[in-house]
């Protein structure tokens, strides 16, 4: 290279310094490949020519995120969407295991190859961000960090514009995006038929916020390319950051992030340093490896509770599937209406229909120590129930305060002596302030009083008034409610809560979510067949849910109260989903007395595990069937669960995952051949048989039907007579 005479050689030797670096950082920015363990996923991340971070993603040679933007759009100061240069990368790998507390594994394996990019903003004083990425063998998280520096300190979130640019108009399985209720029933549609399905896919639910300014879905979203690609799109991790959504581009078929704003419009507030949560894509050819997949829960923090040996898993009955079907109890104590939470309840009318009487909860109490349960859940035991629904009220319950006839001590010395708890219920009716003015008072009743664990509830507009369930503060609000009843040794369970991101990982008494359609809306509105067979795709993708399952008696004009609902399933899809259903926390959810009616089919119920060794996902197709196998935790047992949706289906069972050169005994629940979940849902037969690793099973499963299959060592003589299958 020749310069002209007029440079002197000093700074000829600065422009070529110059020059290098700037061919440096070009390479940088034009060359960062990462691929994954297995090396069949490959990301790639570059700046394009105005400085905008971008990164792609396939699996296989087979494209699965296309050259798709990242940034953050930020109020009142520059954004960090473009102007920047790579100014340095590092790379790490990392394979190692870890032990869930409780979970489908006793052991996960953590492997993954990392990448953090340093971008820096020279027109913005030097500003910087990082963006992490990790590639697994299933899929690939990535997040923004944001380094201490000095000329980024405090800063608003206005917009994440996250994008994943899509491969084609793939297979879908979505709910409507909203800020307040993930309540909503499934849709199946192309990618370019959203538009079309939104406004009626957007049914009514309580407290429910549609996206209006924008064609958008809640995740986790399930996608099938039509060259075979299973996608899920999620996040991980979700603390001190609003819950996000994604935007549609049915054209292009580009999603965007789309985060939940607070009470006046700002998405979220950070101090440096800081980070967001993981944005994650689990991809594989096989619908299974989506369902086996650790990623969400590998990308959260282990815990950092010094003592966790009070968090057990818990199986449970409760005063609660009476409120909806049987038409002879409520939650309120009395007949009036404007009430308030200091006015003298023993003068009020009693209905004589309330519940959470202590009579009716020591029957509740037997039948759980007769059968073996943990746990009774009680709900409607506390003053406030008369005008708790739909009014915005903040002052609505004091969690501490029992109606008339609830015997507060008496049912814990009653509960006590029989070896069960009583499961505490808190609901908020969406007042998160209230809620949290009284938590302590609240938790100190529970340890006072024997109670170990907590149903808690957000139904209604959320107060502060104008937030809303998915957005930071709210996120903010049930960690604290986890951290606070840690310090209690109390475990939780949420519902109406923002939909989970493995944070039970860093939170490990946070045992439990329902955010999602459950069991409850059979008595309402209803669930198609194919909702199970998707949610696990889908909600179950974060972690565990109290789905409330058990339900046997299916059709509810049985109750005479001029119900004609019915509950979308056989019977025996009910025992089933205690293994498709993953959660440490189940319910039998229906009345002891339809139990005490069919106690061949209960026992599945009462010798059902909830906690695990190991998982075998046998076969699975979104909106179709799911079939999983399960090794109890620290026993010589086996539970299989299979389900199907509205089409008759064969459920292949391949017993590979028993100990070799062993034989066990299978008791085989199955569909009758007369089952079908809209005119015979009762028909179901039980046999037992001889399996060993090499036995395989052929089971037909009825209209929404399932097979629900336990295995466990015998006696010779326990054995004798029995079929080898």
């Amino acid at each position: 290279m020749r310069f002209k005479n007029s440079l002197s050689l000093h700074n000829q030797t600065k422009l070529l310094l110059a020059l290098f670096f700037t061919c440096a950082s070009v390479l940088v920015a034009s060359a960062q490949t990462i691929t994954s363990p297995d090396k069949n996923l490959t990301l790639k991340f570059e700046l394009t020519a105005n400085g905008v971070p971008s990164y792609q993603l396939s699996f296989k040679n087979k494209p699965v995120i296309k050259p798709s933007k990242l940034g953050l759009e930020l109020n009142g100061l520059p954004s960090l969407m473009e102007g920047f240069t790579v100014t340095n990368t590092e790379q790490q790998s990392v394979d190692n295991t870890w032990e869930p507390i409780m979970g489908e594994q006793k052991t996960i394996r953590n492997n993954y190859n990392e990448l953090l990019v340093t971008l820096t903003q020279k027109e913005q004083q030097d500003r910087q961000i990082q963006i992490r990425f990790r590639v697994f063998n299933d899929g690939v998280g990535f997040r923004y960090e944001f380094p201490k520096q000095e000329n980024l300190k405090y800063f608003i979130i206005k917009e994440e514009h996250t994008e994943f640019n899509l491969a084609g108009d793939h297979k879908i399985w979505w709910i409507p995006g909203d800020y307040d209720t993930n309540e909503y029933a499934y849709t199946t549609s192309k990618i370019s038929e959203i538009s079309q399905l939104i406004e009626k896919a957007t049914h009514d639910v309580h407290a429910q916020h549609p996206i209006k300014s924008a064609l958008a879905i809640q995740t986790p979203s399930m996608m099938k390319s039509n060259d075979g690609l299973y996608i899920n799109i999620h996040e991980a991790a979700l603390i001190n950051y609003p819950a996000m959504q994604l935007n549609v581009d049915e054209k292009t078929f580009r999603m965007s992030s789309h985060l939940t704003p607070d009470a006046v419009g700002n998405k979220g507030y950070l101090q440096t340093d800081a980070q967001t949560p993981w944005r994650t894509v689990v991809v594989s050819d096989k619908a299974t490896d989506i369902l086996a997949s650790n990623l969400i829960l590998n990308l959260n923090e282990p815990t950092k509770y010094k003592d966790v040996s009070w968090i057990k898993p818990v199986k449970y009955i409760g005063v609660w599937w009476e409120y909806f079907v049987a038409g002879k109890s409520t939650w309120a104590y009395g007949t009036e209406t404007n009430v308030k939470l200091d006015d003298d309840h023993t003068q009020l009318t009693p209905s004589g229909r309330h519940g959470a009487t202590t009579e009716n909860v020591k029957k509740y109490v037997d039948f759980a120590a007769e059968h073996g349960f943990d746990a009774v859940l009680v709900e409607g035991w506390n003053v406030g129930w008369e005008d708790w629904f739909g009014n915005w009220k903040e002052e609505v319950f004091d969690f501490v305060t029992p109606y008339p006839d609830f015997n507060v001590k008496e049912l814990k010395k009653y509960a006590a002596d029989k070896g069960v708890r009583i499961m505490m219920h808190h609901e908020t009716s969406g007042s998160a302030t209230n809620y949290e003015r009284r938590l302590h008072g609240a938790f100190q009743f529970m340890a006072d009083n024997g109670y170990n664990s907590v149903k808690t509830g957000y139904v209604g507009k959320i107060i502060p008034r104008g937030e809303h369930h998915d957005g930071q503060w709210m996120v903010n609000h049930y960690i604290h409610v986890a951290n606070t009843a840690a310090k209690y040794k109390i475990m939780v369970n949420s519902h109406e809560a923002v939909r989970p991101t493995g944070v039970h990982r860093t939170f490990p008494n946070w045992i439990a979510q329902e955010s999602a359609r459950g069991t409850e809306f059979e008595s309402m509105s209803g669930l198609a067949p194919d909702h199970t067979t998707i949610l696990p795709f889908t909600r179950l993708m974060g972690g565990p849910m109290d789905y409330t399952p058990g339900i046997f008696q299916t059709d509810l004009s049985y109750y005479g109260t001029g119900s004609d609902q019915r509950v979308n399933t056989t019977l025996v899809k009910q025992l089933a989903y205690y293994v498709t259903m993953y959660s440490p926390l189940q319910m039998a959810a229906d009345l002891p007395e339809n139990y005490e009616r069919f106690p061949d089919a209960f026992q599945f119920i009462k010798d059902v595990a909830v906690d695990w060794d190991n998982t075998y996902v046998l076969e699975a197709e979104p909106g179709d069937y799911v079939t999983i196998a399960r090794k109890a935790k620290g026993k010589n047992e086996w539970y299989v669960g299979g389900i199907t949706d509205e089409k008759v289906r064969t459920a292949n069972v391949s017993f590979d995952f028993l100990p070799k050169g062993k034989s066990y005994i299978a008791t085989i629940y199955a569909d009758g051949k007369d089952a079908s979940y809209n005119e015979n849902p009762q028909s179901y037969n039980i046999r037992k048989v001889i399996v060993t690793s090499k036995s395989k099973l052929k089971q037909q499963m009825a209209s929404s039907g399932g097979v629900a299959i336990s295995i466990k060592e015998g006696s010779k003589a326990e054995m004798k007579g029995l079929k080898k299958l």
